[in-house]
């Protein structure tokens, strides 16, 4: 739980549950809770950007709902911790609850609502989101940490406020509560909210946030998870996928490469021994192996929920752990970045004994002995085999574990939770900005500088810090290391004079050579393979505007327009497949067909009356300025027809793919 220094005007909270674990909220009785409100809640303010609905909303509009605030920002684990419950809250009561996220960026980049856009796709939020960069709402309604939950009556008064994570029992007995309390009066309305959601305005990637990634220099082979996929997938360093790991829906289930589940995997380590790679399975709260041999998953650590407290060690899958985000394996141990709880954890690959290696579960950036010293919210981790070397997060900083047990933590680069920026410095002036990646390389620590779109490079010896490659400005584009641009990468390693970037929030894996310091993005030869993707299928259903046709027409013609700045795939030919809801009135082909163009001439048999011709289409196309960057799109289209002597000899539909 993050502090938000220097503010004023806080109210004072009428019910406060500080809760840890999984600690009862029954002990709240409906008598002490003040269901009928204290004061009017302010109104949010004009002028301020929505997403997830297509309007802003106004404390009028909600009459009726009850109503939960949830004060967030987009990089803190606790906020992230916190979505799970608003979930499974919003799934409970969806008839009386709205929950609106109000985004109160503690950082630079995250004031920026493209950038708020992709954190709500990332974590699949399908509830309305306000950004308040300027910290209008926060102050209205006295938020003091994140995140701050707020409960708000069908009248439009507050009933009280929480702040931490671990919140679903509570607010499920008050809200569960409130809606007995209003239900007496028939004061809800159950009339659902209307919104258009983020993930319906833009295409589905091929890859969606690809979050770390690793390579095997023998072989040539990489490997990476394809987080908001939940899968793992093995390339070749020319783009060829070999072997796609996960079914695509989250849970935590183990078996073979088809079957097996993951939840927004993040971290990766291959152990070329063993011919094994392990996984940080971050929102199961697990860590997972994978036997490439014999193509299996299986738990080595954690039993699938989250750490409700701290420090509790344990064996395998008895232990809890709290959000893991990355690995690094030196001999048979296992160091583990543990993002929720702010420490590193360690497992020994024989035993599966799982413990604390370093940090005091305390969140900030202290240095001292490796259990004294405090950190916050380490994301990545790498190692020179003797040394850890991570990147603590929300403090912007590249630290440093010895391994002994004995040892210390150091930092290199940051100074503290609310010191961040991009500064090409030694320490104590360098700055980064929410850095989630490290590598080590030639005596070198690059990092993955997140929120800066850049990658830098940290010398452990001098400790000073430069820009390596990126603009500092979001995008695509490739060419030499200092004008490509990147798109909060969030993973790196090397391999065979190469860097590769796990590009999160541009859904590729992009390549540096070192040699030449040329940029480029891993164009995939075999991206069907990708299709495997979860939720593929079926796809949306889109009814199109009734079209008259004459009984002599022999052919319909449908024409498709994609995305701006796309182009088909032609390295896997999108597919459609044609039917007729009564043959009788119109037949059509029922054959899978290939095209590489965006105009299908359709072979037809019309008859007099109405029915509807369904085409299933399978698209695949990309960015014409980057051929890495793909999308799939599968959608059911039903055109109405009506066969009449009047009708059209020769009908053409047109449909514009927007997602």
């Amino acid at each position: 739980m993050k502090p938000r220094s220097r503010l004023r005007g806080f109210v004072r909270w009428l019910w406060v549950c500080v809760m840890t674990g999984s600690a009862a909220a029954g002990t709240v009785g409906a008598a002490d809770i003040p269901f009928d409100g204290t004061r009017p809640a302010p109104e949010f303010p004009e002028g301020a950007e929505w997403l997830n609905t297509d309007k802003p909303i106004t404390m009028a509009a909600l009459k009726g709902k009850i109503v939960l605030l949830d004060f967030w920002t987009y990089c803190c684990i606790n906020c992230i911790h916190v979505i799970p419950d608003l979930k499974k809250l919003e799934a409970k009561y969806p008839n009386e609850l709205v929950v609106i996220g109000v985004h109160s960026a503690k950082f630079e980049n995250e004031k920026l609502t493209r950038n708020i856009r992709e954190a709500i796709q990332r974590y699949e939020i399908e509830h309305p989101v306000i950004n308040d960069k300027d910290f209008t709402v926060w102050r209205d309604f006295g938020a003091r940490s994140w995140p701050t939950l707020v409960l708000i009556n069908p009248n439009g008064k507050i009933i009280g406020g929480h702040s931490g994570e671990g919140i679903f029992a509570l607010f499920d007995d008050i809200i569960g509560q409130a809606v007995q309390h209003f239900d007496a009066r028939h004061a809800l309305d159950r009339r659902p909210l209307r919104l258009k959601l983020e993930k319906e305005k833009v295409p589905r990637p091929l890859l969606a946030y690809p979050g770390k990634i690793t390579a095997d220099e023998k072989t040539g082979r990489i490997y990476f998870t394809d987080s908001n996929h939940n899968r793992v997938l093995i390339a070749t360093l020319d783009g060829e996928i070999l072997e796609v790991i996960g079914e695509g829906e989250p849970g935590l289930r183990d078996g073979d490469f088809a079957s097996a589940r993951f939840f927004r995997p993040q971290g990766v380590c291959w152990d070329p021994v063993g011919n094994t790679l392990y996984v940080a399975d971050t929102e199961n709260h697990a860590i997972r192996r994978i036997d490439v041999a014999r193509k299996t998953v299986g738990t080595l650590a954690g039993n699938g929920e989250q750490a409700r407290r701290h420090n509790v060690e344990g064996r395998g899958r008895e232990v809890a752990l709290n959000s893991p985000w990355d690995l690094a394996k030196i001999g048979d141990t296992l160091y583990i970045a543990m993002a929720g709880s702010h420490q590193l954890w360690t497992l020994d690959c024989r035993t599966l004994a799982t413990k604390v290696h370093a940090g005091s579960a305390r969140e900030n950036i202290l240095d001292g002995p490796l259990l004294e010293a405090q950190l916050a919210q380490p994301s990545g981790i790498t190692t020179d085999g003797r040394r850890l070397y991570f990147a603590d997060s929300e403090v912007s900083a590249v630290r440093v574990a010895d391994i002994a047990p004995t040892g210390r933590v150091d930092t290199l680069i940051g100074e503290g939770l609310f010191k961040f920026g991009d500064v090409d410095a030694k320490f104590p002036a360098a700055r980064l900005q929410h850095c989630l990646g490290v590598a080590w390389h030639d005596g070198f620590v690059y990092v993955a500088d997140t929120y800066n779109h850049k990658i830098k490079r940290v010398d452990p010896r001098t400790r000073e810090l430069v820009t390596f490659a990126g603009t500092g400005q979001p995008g695509a584009t490739d060419g030499s290391r200092l004008k490509a641009q990147f798109n909060e990468p969030s993973g790196l390693c090397f391999v065979n004079d190469q860097m590769l970037v796990a590009d999160a929030n541009n859904h590729v894996i992009r390549s540096c050579d070192l040699q030449s310091g040329a940029v480029t993005t891993l164009r995939w030869k075999n991206p069907g393979k990708l299709r495997q993707a979860p939720r593929s299928a079926p796809g949306a259903e889109v009814t199109l505007p009734l079209v008259k046709l004459s009984p002599q027409a022999t052919t319909l013609t449908l024409a498709l327009t994609l995305p701006p700045g796309t182009q088909l795939n032609t390295a896997a030919p999108s597919t459609a497949k044609f039917s007729s809801s009564d043959t009788k009135v119109i037949g059509v082909s029922g054959d899978v067909r290939e095209w590489s163009e965006l105009k299908m001439r359709i072979p037809i048999q019309p008859a007099m009356g109405r029915a509807a011709v369904r085409c299933d289409l399978d698209l695949l196309y990309c960015s014409k300025g980057n051929a890495g960057l793909c999308y799939f799109s599968t959608v059911r289209l039903v055109l109405p027809v009506e066969v009449a002597a009047d009708g059209d000899k020769d009908p053409k539909v047109g449909h514009e793919i927007l997602r």
